[in-house]
């Protein structure tokens, strides 16, 4: 990727912020720009943006961002997708705001997928602005741009093989371990719910268990999965046409989490992490699971399988039970899991659940921080006995009465789920609207929260 964050640059036009209330203030003084911002619409509404041409060449000598009346980075993932090319420098950083933020939201603003159509012109760049730890910002930026081309990614060149590829390159770049088990060897090394939901892929798409492992071993344990379904027909219970044509971006809690190992790596934080990432294809074979199967999981626990598209708990299973193993001190896991999850809170904020309170505290905290946007449900006790068998210790698909089924998910994975801090996150990696500075398509959800957050408490 071309970066939208440079160090330096001798021809940066200057870029300025104002509030709404100075833009009332400025055009009262001026009436070239008061004409010009009439014409254009610009009421420095945050992410508007005014560009003012040079007289002789016609192109913007200089822009005004709109910061709206609550001044936020945000408006700076606007202007990254507004301006055009060129390079672009803060004559100041607002009041109140962060320039290694800024820089970042720039850096997100600026995001474009061009694998299979490239883009025609170039992108705006931004001059790291005074104060800005840009080796942090990109390294953030980067890692989030590597979340979105997985997620935008087809399947056809995006299944369990090339995550692992990925997830290769991301422990050989910082010094890291890393172990994968494939296909039948998942029953030997014993990750049975893995094997189950990805057997009747092809075998050249065999479902696999990544385990990236990083750090001193003096450091707390962190431990980072997500859910790696590369493609969601649905199973044996398959989806209509309407429901799996997103189903590439069912990997997207895969990705999630090998971006945020990366950023972890990439900062030096003082934790030790292990990165654990089940790939399958949930795919339609002779072999494929069925309903009424019942299948083992690693912690011993047995499953009685109700519907097979509940099959991303599966493997998260068998992902949080060896977490367990490795008595994190603290583990959260990310998930395109349920569709309730948006019924509830929608595409943009993102629902999370933990039994640790003082956990939940943290992220709320830096869900604000970052203008990352998280809000906790409750691990609602009432609704457990939903999830009985009849047959098995318990059944992935929830009995009907419980109708929470974003809870009833994570209560299902709780069952799995170390002792110490767990958090699960029902992500959506997905803009189904595009708006400046958010491109359509795949989005990078709670990460830059979950930095902070694990930033301030290994500090």
């Amino acid at each position: 990727m071309s970066d939208a964050l440079i160090a330096v640059s001798e021809t940066a036009a200057p870029l300025i912020g104002l509030t709404e209330a100075d833009w009332v203030q400025i055009q009262e003084t001026d009436a070239f720009l008061a004409g010009l911002a009439e014409s254009e619409g610009f009421k420095g509404k945050a992410g508007q943006v005014l560009k003012c041409p040079n007289a002789e060449t016609g192109k913007p000598q200089r822009a005004y961002l709109g910061l709206g009346d609550a001044p936020g980075a945000d408006s700076f993932r606007a202007a990254a997708a507004r301006l055009p090319a060129g390079d672009w420098r803060l004559d100041r950083v607002p009041a109140g705001l962060d320039a290694t933020q800024i820089a970042i939201a720039w850096g997100l603003g600026g995001y474009r997928f061009d694998r299979y159509k490239p883009a025609k012109d170039g992108r705006a760049r931004l001059v790291a602005p005074e104060g800005c730890d840009l080796d942090l910002a990109v390294a953030v930026t980067h890692a989030c741009a590597l979340a979105r081309d997985m997620v935008n990614t087809p399947a056809n060149d995006m299944g369990p093989l090339q995550i692992e590829t990925i997830a290769r390159e991301i422990a050989e770049q910082f010094g890291a371990s890393i172990s994968v088990v494939v296909g039948e060897d998942l029953l030997t090394e014993n990750y049975p719910a893995v094997h189950a939901v990805g057997r009747a892929a092809a075998p050249h798409r065999a479902p696999r268990m990544i385990e990236i492992g990083w750090g001193a071993v003096s450091n707390p344990l962190v431990a980072i999965i997500g859910k790696g379904v590369v493609f969601d027909t649905g199973g044996l219970d398959i989806k209509p046409s309407s429901g799996m044509r997103l189903m590439k971006k069912d990997m997207g809690g895969a990705a999630h989490a090998l971006a945020l190992g990366r950023m972890i790596m990439a900062a030096k934080l003082p934790v030790r992490l292990a990165v654990l990432v089940p790939a399958v294809e949930n795919a339609i074979s002779g072999d494929a699971m069925r309903p009424g199967d019942v299948i083992g999981s690693r912690k011993g626990l047995s499953i009685e399988i109700g519907n097979t598209d509940a099959e991303g708990r599966l493997i998260l299973a068998d992902a949080l039970a060896r977490a367990a193993e490795l008595e994190p001190a603290l583990t959260l896991d990310l998930a395109t899991l349920t569709g309730a999850a948006r019924v509830a809170l929608g595409p943009q904020v993102i629902p999370f659940f933990t039994p640790d309170d003082a956990l939940a505290d943290q992220i709320a905290i830096a869900s604000v921080a970052m203008d990352d946007p998280l809000w906790r449900l409750p691990l609602w006790a009432g609704y457990t006995e939903a999830l009985d068998s009849d047959i098995a210790d318990l059944k992935n698909d929830p009995d009907g009465w419980a109708q929470a089924g974003s809870v009833t998910a994570a209560l299902f994975l709780k069952r799995f789920a170390p002792k110490q801090a767990w958090a699960h996150f029902d992500i959506f990696a997905w803009n189904p609207k595009a708006r400046p500075g958010f491109a359509g398509g795949a989005e990078v959800q709670a990460i830059r929260a979950l930095f902070h957050m694990i930033r301030t408490r290994f500090d």
